[in-house]
Parts: structure tokens; C-alpha cells; sequence
């Protein structure tokens, strides 16, 4: 998967948050509810990067297009994870546990949630929320 900018992610984010799928005017409105006025150039320019990368792809809709993320926010978060576990600690997730506890990112309660979610996963009996 591709690489995004910080404003393609802000997109993205826009869009799923939206259940995957936008109008330019829904893009715009919770664009501007976050306090992000961007220009309308702007914006088509990083659709057309996002539908070019193959993250979004566009249905007219009239005059109008609507905007659909091929990829949902999990899949591309898990991929980003991968990524950033593979060039920051060359796939080493127990080095990268380790530091999110030594700065406190990650506290004794939150350690014990994931060592249950991890058992429920291995038993394949789904976590409680």
C-alpha cells in the first residue's frame, strides 16, 4: 500500500468517518466542522492523489461525485503499523511494546487488556469491549 500525506490521511479519515463513502459538499462540511478550510483545489487535487494511489475510487452522481474508499480505515491502519514496526524496529513488536511502556504510552492496565485480547484471540473466542 501506498504512502499518504498527512492531508490525504485527514481525507481519508473524513471519508470513512462518513461510513467510506462522501459527496465534495459532505467532504467540505467536516472539513470545515474540524476547523480545516482548505481551498477546492486542494481538495480535488488530493482526491485525484488518493483515487490515483487506489485508496478512493469516484461515482458520478449527476454533476456531482461521490467518493468511496476502496480500503477501510482498519485495513490501512494495520498496513501502516506493519510499516512503521518493520523501518522503526525492524519487526520487532516486543521492542516496540517496551518503549511504549518505558514512556508511559502504555500503562500496566492497557498491557493486561492486550494480554487478554491476545488469549481470547488464540482461543478464538472474541474479546469482551
Amino acid at each position: 500500500m501506498q504512502q499518504i500525506s498527512d492531508y490525504e490521511l485527514e481525507l481519508m479519515k473524513t471519508i470513512w468517518g462518513n461510513n467510506g463513502s462522501a459527496l465534495y459538499a459532505e467532504i467540505v462540511s467536516a472539513l470545515s466542522a474540524k476547523g480545516l478550510n482548505w481551498t477546492k483545489n486542494t481538495i480535488i487535487t488530493l482526491l485525484s492523489r488518493l483515487i490515483d494511489k487506489g485508496l478512493l475510487k469516484t461515482n458520478k452522481i449527476g454533476h456531482r461525485n461521490r467518493y468511496t474508499a476502496i480500503i477501510s480505515a482498519d485495513e490501512y491502519q494495520s498496513s501502516q503499523t506493519e510499516i512503521f514496526l518493520d523501518k522503526i524496529y525492524e519487526g520487532n513488536a516486543r521492542d516496540l511494546v517496551a518503549t511504549l511502556i518505558q514512556k508511559d504510552l502504555l500503562s500496566a492496565s492497557d498491557y493486561d487488556n492486550l494480554r487478554e485480547h491476545w488469549q481470547a484471540i488464540t482461543r478464538n473466542i472474541a474479546p469482551d469491549q
